[in-house]
């Protein structure tokens, strides 16, 4: 296991030289943000993340993320070119060291909140979701937490319009199609795709989402088996739904697991949740159970502490500061080296 953490480049008001402070942190997880989604990353903008990482001692290996044009999932007239684009973008990311790159393939919306600093008791506030109040938004007005100025309305009502003739099956098959198109160029420089599950795991505003459980994961690696294919174990996304059995799934997809996002959320009703403390104790999820199930199951993939609270006055980016996520990754170190541990005592 490597532990990391997500640095949003130059413009993070985290510094890499705080960052490497954190114990046992082995690199970072990063991108280039300022190249149009579609279009391919310049070796010169991958060379400059990577010496920068390299000054501060601190590895160059996941990228978060390398996002797939709308066209790709579309299955639109212009998709080959972008999925060449795409598997350009690879080959420079290749060529630095990169071993693996975090992606969705979430129609329109990614990630969706209902509030990005839900007060907490204890003085701390962090990211939150109210399915009712998100369900009651007009669609043709949409005004988001974090995301309401990504489309002007008459762009956002045209691309939900492209996707009313695709239903789950068509979007899926689009999304056998993108990676049987990048699997060589995988295959070649030893990148794991690790999918992000879709966030929360269920349909929003008519969009299909079909990566949502372990159904999902079945199917996927069916249809693309090459151990290139795999998934970002993000617990919080999955675990906003309560028939997903994390612990389970955990151990049983470990090996295909390259990326594990490890966080926590506190059900507040069936459907809504708020971003909690890492520790399992502080929450809904079994932070612990899954890590144990990670290493009896031979996890071997990046693990980054996810979504922490802003806390002790910290005003940073709503789920990305620095103090608990920092709390997070030291968490989670110490949960690893128990478990590790206790299995290696077991087979001596």
């Amino acid at each position: 296991m490597k532990m990391t953490f997500r640095w949003y480049g130059e413009k993070d008001t985290i510094p890499l030289s705080y960052i490497r402070q954190i114990p046992g942190m082995s690199g970072v997880v990063t991108a280039v943000y300022d190249t149009p989604v579609g279009e391919v990353w310049e070796p010169e903008k991958i060379e400059r993340l990577y010496s920068l990482c390299k000054e501060n001692g601190l590895e160059f290996e996941v990228i978060e993320s390398v996002p797939v044009h709308e066209n790709i999932k579309l299955g639109a007239e212009n998709r080959d070119k972008l999925i060449e684009n795409y598997a350009k973008t690879l080959e420079n990311l290749g060529k630095f060291g990169v071993k693996c790159v975090c992606y969705n393939f979430m129609p329109v919306f990614d990630w969706l909140r209902t509030d990005l600093h839900k007060q907490a008791p204890d003085g701390s506030n962090s990211l939150s979701y109210k399915h009712e109040q998100l369900m009651s938004l007009d669609v043709n007005d949409l005004h988001l937490p974090g995301w309401d100025e990504s489309y002007k309305p008459e762009q956002l009502k045209g691309l939900l319009d492209s996707y009313k003739d695709i239903t789950h099956e068509k979007l899926f098959e689009n999304l056998v199609y993108f990676l049987k198109g990048i699997m060589p160029v995988c295959v070649k420089y030893g990148i794991n795709m690790a999918i992000h599950p879709d966030d929360p795991p269920w349909d929003m505003f008519g969009l299909p989402r079909i990566i949502t459980c372990e159904q999902s994961y079945e199917k996927l690696f069916t249809a693309v088996p090459e151990i290139n294919n795999g998934i970002t174990f993000c617990t919080g996304s999955l675990g906003a739904c309560r028939d997903n059995d994390l612990v389970k799934m955990a151990e049983k997809y470990a090996k295909r697991i390259h990326f594990a996002h490890l966080r926590q959320i506190k059900y507040d009703g069936e459907l809504d949740f708020t971003e909690a403390g890492h520790m399992t104790k502080t929450g809904s999820l079994d932070i612990y159970g899954i890590v144990k199930a990670l290493v009896k199951g031979g996890f071997d993939g990046y693990v980054r502490p996810d979504h922490g609270r802003n806390i002790w006055g910290e005003d940073g980016k709503p789920g990305y500061g620095l103090y608990d996520r920092a709390l997070g990754a030291a968490y989670l170190n110490g949960l690893f080296e128990a478990v590790e541990n206790e299995y290696k005592e077991a087979k001596k």
